[in-house]
């Protein structure tokens, strides 16, 4: 693997490099791989994170030894500190789940750049068609959660993304974001053009509790008005019942 390249120094490769190929085998010893991990998160270096973070990538037996693991080596990188940030995020880019390495730059970075470091990843992916769309999908839902003027207009552009799940993560993040009146257009237009009932009574649920119209596409919208909605005299979305 080709953080072990980090471990070529004389003076501290060999132990170094051990500890990190124990932690990323998921074939070695539990108390093999328990002693590394604990001999690793005392160094709190930026060799340490590396050779640590493999350990997020895979999952042993017994869960209860799966679990300790992790949080030993979550641990040791957040007391690491500052220098742990720049390889997290490097792991946070290829991750397969956000999860792990999101929970870390929490710990060890400012809210603000946790955000940026989100958006810079999102910036770089589709709204076309791919084989894997977790991740664009647990960024867009963590989004919503977090309050920052950055967000919304990031995520506008995945109402149209070809992934149903990834367009309804886009409207509740703009809805987090209480963008819903500065991403009304987008909001309707998105609308006159949606398939799935949930992802329109998302759109239509905002609206409504925003008390914004659909003008001027009232006529696009009335072709996909949803059993739970209809609209008013000012063509404001409004709930049945």
């Amino acid at each position: 693997m080709a953080f072990l390249g980090i471990f070529g120094k004389k003076s501290e490769g060999g132990p170094l490099r051990k500890h990190a190929e124990r932690v990323a085998n998921k074939r070695a010893q539990a108390y093999d791989r328990w002693e590394s991990i604990q001999a690793l998160t005392q160094l709190r270096t930026r060799e340490a994170v590396e050779a640590l973070l493999p350990r997020f990538t895979f999952y042993v037996e017994p869960s209860i030894t799966d679990q300790e693991e992790k949080d030993a080596a979550f641990a040791g990188i957040v007391d690491a500190g500052a220098v742990g940030a720049e390889p997290v995020v490097a792991f946070l880019k290829r991750a397969d789940s956000i999860s792990w390495p999101l929970k870390m730059l929490d710990k060890i970075v400012a809210a603000d750049a946790v955000v940026g470091y989100l958006l810079d990843l999102l910036n770089g992916m589709d709204t076309e068609y791919a084989r894997d769309t977790e991740s664009k999908i647990q960024i867009l839902s963590t989004l919503a959660e977090r309050k920052d003027a950055r967000v919304a207009d990031a995520v506008a552009r995945f109402l149209s993304d070809t992934n149903e799940s990834a367009r309804f993560a886009a409207v509740g993040a703009i809805i987090g974001q209480e963008a819903v009146a500065a991403h009304r257009t987008a909001l309707v237009n998105a609308l006159a053009l949606e398939d799935s009932v949930r992802v329109r009574n998302r759109i239509f649920e905002a609206l409504a509790t925003a008390g914004l119209s659909v003008e001027p596409e009232q006529e696009r919208v009335k072709t996909r008005l949803t059993p739970n909605y209809s609209l008013d005299a000012k063509f404001i979305p409004r709930k049945k019942g």
